[in-house]
């Protein structure tokens, strides 16, 4: 079950369960109470971390680009009002919207964001709040959709508070594929892609690493680039109880399946080891498909590391970075 972003950050349990899954450790300079909340950021800083790496390193497979700062914003009004305290302590918030982790030698730390920068304006526009009655993404949401609707190949002039001090900055230009990233936290190994977002569960971040974390990310970035949730629709796919079924489940097992070789070319133009994609599929695969009882929109763990050797296999010995894979031409083909 995906949880919604807005619900991951104000739910006070399920704040406390992230500390648990990273192993109860508190990350450093925090306290008690901030300790949910500073383990939040460093598994977003991780996710926006590997996020940047790809939509960067394979923006010319994407039609739909963005520009692409290296940061991870948030909203004061998406935490519980309980936690406003904490939440300040933690992340400063002298205004409606901040930065919470910047990615290391990204575009918005090399121009000098710092974590804890509130957004004042961006290219001179106030930034507001929604002024929503309950903990709510929107404000949040409002920003990241103006900021990605500018153009990808322009900088992007900032202004910060920090400090009680206004800062001028200009985040260099750089494009990536346009895709929201999400960390969902709960129990769940879950991970999912609508076309607009991809949602990654915490726990992967607490049981794999980076670059097999990677693996996943590059799997539901694959499904937006090539669009498999708009041509799921197109074709009338049913889902929930009746997607594993006939025609549904055959043509959910082809994005899937697609999903995963562009999701292993989208590692290797990031520079990531493409080998990392059956490796992982071999070590954890039980971990995510349930074994004997995986959903058949899925192939098994098996399958699908032999399915990405043969893929590798298939790369032309002179294949250069940014490579644009065969499966990349199925984005325009409808699913029947």
């Amino acid at each position: 079950m995906n949880i919604p972003y807005n619900l991951a950050r104000s739910g006070r349990v399920l704040l406390l369960a992230l500390v648990t899954m990273m192993g109860g450790v508190v990350p450093a300079g925090a306290t008690q109470d901030t300790a949910p909340l500073a383990a939040l950021r460093d598994v977003d800083q991780r996710l926006a971390t590997i996020a940047y790496r790809l939509t960067t390193a394979n923006a010319a497979l994407c039609r739909d680009l963005s520009p692409t700062p290296g940061w991870v914003l948030h909203a004061f009004d998406q935490y519980d009002p309980a936690q406003a305290e904490s939440v300040r302590r933690t992340f400063g918030f002298a205004g409606p919207v901040a930065v919470e982790a910047v990615v290391p030698g990204g575009p918005a730390a090399r121009a000098g964001v710092r974590p804890n920068d509130t957004l004042v304006a961006i290219a001179g526009r106030a930034v507001l709040a929604d002024r929503t009655a309950v903990p709510s993404s929107a404000t949040r949401d409002a920003v990241v959709t103006e900021i990605a609707a500018r153009a990808p190949g322009e900088p992007l002039a900032l202004t910060l508070l920090r400090d009680g001090r206004r800062i001028a900055v200009t985040v260099p230009a750089s494009p990536g594929c346009r895709s929201a990233f999400e960390v969902l936290v709960g129990p769940d190994m879950t991970a999912s892609a609508d076309g607009r977002i991809v949602q990654i569960g915490s726990r992967f971040f607490e049981r794999y690493g980076d670059d097999e974390t990677a693996v996943i990310v590059a799997h539901e970035l694959a499904h937006n680039i090539l669009r498999h949730r708009a041509r799921l629709d197109a074709a009338k796919v049913s889902r929930g109880i009746l997607s594993e079924l006939g025609r549904n489940g055959r043509l959910f097992r082809r994005t899937e399946d697609d999903a995963d070789l562009l999701g292993l070319h989208l590692l290797r133009n990031a520079g990531y080891d493409p080998a990392s994609a059956p490796r992982f599929w071999r070590a954890h695969g039980g971990d995510i498909d349930g074994g004997i009882f995986r959903s058949r929109t899925h192939a098994s763990s098996r399958a699908r590391a032999q399915a990405l050797d043969a893929e590798i296999a298939r790369i032309p010995a002179d294949a250069g970075r940014p490579y644009h894979p065969p499966v990349l031409a199925t984005r325009d083909q409808p699913l029947q």
